[in-house]
């Protein structure tokens, strides 16, 4: 999975924000986003996201 890009519409963290600007949420982190959370914390930390969690 290294290679493969995290789906975020599949982590149990992810939910939909009712703001345009920031409509991408993640619970685990704690922010929104304009993008998709896994993608903002590739470009901060330089990792792929460590707390992605399936849904069931």
């Amino acid at each position: 999975m290294k290679n493969q890009p995290i789906n975020c519409l599949k982590c149990t963290y992810y939910y939909v924000t009712w703001d345009r600007d920031f409509p991408n949420g993640c619970r685990a982190y704690g922010f929104k986003s304009a993008v998709r959370p896994s993608v903002t914390v590739m470009k901060s930390s330089g990792e792929a996201c460590m707390k992605y969690t399936s849904k069931r």
